[in-house]
């Protein structure tokens, strides 16, 4: 039996190269990754892309904590890496030529093959049509390589329509899924958030970076070579922590405040009526080794008047945004001003210190 291990979107240096993240990335490797990989004797990981985080630059401290913690484990345990660019990799929009895969993996030539265009790998006797990210420059070259590529299975970096970008939350631009259809299957990064139609693969990310992750089950994956069957690895270490707060129900779930160590803690108020049984609530989640604490109450006077108050969601601000739109009255394409959105509140998240 042959197996690879496919690892995608671990954006070293995420959140401005925060300690946090830091620690919180090498608990998956040190605890999760690593010891699985040991024990079924793996040697060979797949990187589907998205390995560091900022595209033009890359903070000295989180480079040196990188190699420690994943580069040096695979010099020092004989693994082998396989890597494609994803967008968070490459310097230019219109470009993969300058990419930071190249230039910062150059130390580890041994372990790592940076696999810049379009190729068919063997991956013991199961090829592999390998796509890096698509942009202007590749992208008529990479369509008649999908056409011609004599492979199965496809491990790309994709930003297709009609998949979910965050859970619950569909990608309205990108590339047509129509030219992956002659594959049996086609596994990618790019969306944070675990998901399947038809032959395409979302894998998600392997670690929660945001509070869209919250709740959202994050794996690594295993594909063996000689059956092509795909096996998700949970990874059980979460660092967001949502709590529904309802004094109108009995919520034994309250009482204990011990799991919220190391996390952070949001707190969405339902119903409060028993004031001082809150605050001492709150004191007891501050009492915790937290990261940090947020606290979310019912905003009903939030919408204006051309706004449907039922349709908004303030489970998280990401969902507040995308609701409070779908809610308005606006002939304008509210799809297009979501994307919009989203990508304003990625930049956001990431120049922002944990």
């Amino acid at each position: 039996m042959s197996r690879v291990a496919i690892l995608n979107d671990t954006h070293a240096g995420i959140r401005n190269s925060s300690e946090i993240f830091m620690d919180y990335q090498e608990k998956f490797y040190r605890d999760v990754f690593f010891p699985y990989l040991e024990e079924q004797g793996i040697k060979k990981i797949l990187h589907l892309g998205d390995y560091y985080e900022n595209r033009t630059s890359i903070n000295f401290k989180a480079l040196n904590h990188n190699r420690r913690i994943f580069l040096d484990v695979l010099r020092d345990r004989g693994i082998h890496m396989d890597i494609i660019p994803g967008n968070h990799d490459v310097y230019y929009k219109n470009t993969n030529k300058l990419n930071s895969l190249k230039e910062l993996l150059g130390h580890y030539m041994n372990e790592v093959r940076i696999i810049e265009k379009p190729e068919v790998v063997d991956y013991d006797g199961m090829p592999i049509a390998l796509i890096p990210w698509i942009n202007p420059e590749n992208e008529e070259k990479t369509r008649f390589f999908l056409n011609t590529c004599k492979a199965d299975v496809v491990g790309a970096h994709l930003e297709l329509s009609g998949f979910e970008m965050q859970k619950g939350i569909p990608c309205s631009d990108g590339m047509s899924a129509d030219a992956f259809r002659r594959f049996d299957m086609v596994l990618s990064g790019h969306f944070h958030t675990k998901s399947s139609q038809n032959n395409i693969h979302y894998l998600g990310s392997q670690m929660e970076f945001f509070w869209s992750d919250a709740n959202d089950r994050k794996y690594f994956h295993v594909l063996d070579t000689e059956t092509r069957e795909l096996t998700p690895v949970e990874n059980p270490i979460t660092l967001f922590e949502k709590i529904l707060y309802d004094d109108t129900k009995q919520q034994q779930a309250l009482r204990n405040v011990s799991n919220l160590d190391e996390k952070f803690v949001k707190v969405i108020v339902i119903n409060k009526t028993k004031p001082q049984e809150f605050e001492k609530f709150i004191d007891r989640i501050n009492m915790r080794k937290i990261h940090g604490l947020q606290i979310a109450e019912n905003f009903q006077d939030f919408a204006g008047k051309q706004v449907d108050d039922d349709k908004i969601n303030i489970d998280s601000t990401d969902d507040l945004l995308y609701t409070y739109v779908d809610a308005v009255d606006t002939d304008l394409d509210k799809e297009r001003i979501k994307s919009q959105v989203r990508e304003l509140m990625i930049e956001a998240q990431s120049m922002e210190i944990a």
